[in-house]
């Protein structure tokens, strides 16, 4: 702590040896500081739990909201994986919701453009809605890289292959089409 009352020196976020994915410790075996989760003896459940409400509402315009989609897809590729009970139901829906706003922004942008008039000069400004989808589309990295960072320090068998993440521009096409 310096004299100003504000701390400097140490460690740099960021800095040191990165930490290496379960599979890769199991594939070197080296176990030490990995807990292997037990095998669940005959539980059963539901495939998905309950989607709540809000990610199934209609919107105001009249569509639907693809939010109860996006869950059901992330949380069965999460529970592929085995790491559906490592990863908070709300951090799933905030994903999900944050993918669906992000449609909604583009979808805006395809229809009204990327130019708006201002209310009181009556110029040409910017779209509000490219703001938005450009901070939606950051929401929805930053939660997948929570999501998918749990994954890779817990799964242990291999987790590369299709993610809900890879099918981003996919679903946006397709929300266009109106499927």
């Amino acid at each position: 702590m310096a004299k100003d009352g504000t701390a400097r020196g140490g460690q740099r976020v960021g800095s040191g040896r990165k930490s290496k994915a379960l599979t890769d410790k199991i594939a070197d075996g080296r176990l030490n500081g990995a807990m292997i989760l037990p095998e669940p003896t005959e539980i059963e459940g539901a495939d998905v739990p309950a989607v709540k409400d809000y990610l199934k509402a209609t919107q105001k315009n009249g569509k639907d909201l693809c939010a109860e989609d996006i869950y059901i897809e992330t949380y069965k590729w999460l529970k592929d994986r085995s790491c559906e009970m490592l990863v908070n139901n709300q951090l799933i829906e905030q994903y999900a919701m944050s993918v669906s706003r992000w449609i909604q922004c583009e979808e805006c942008i395809s229809e009204y453009g990327f130019l708006a008039k201002h209310p009181t000069t009556s110029a040409a400004i910017a779209s509000p809605y490219v703001a938005m989808s450009r901070e939606y589309m950051k929401q929805v990295n930053q939660c997948w890289y929570q999501i998918y960072q749990i994954v890779k320090e817990n799964c242990s068998v291999e987790f590369g292959g299709r993610s809900p993440q890879d099918d981003l521009m996919e679903r946006l096409l397709s929300a266009r089409k109106g499927k």
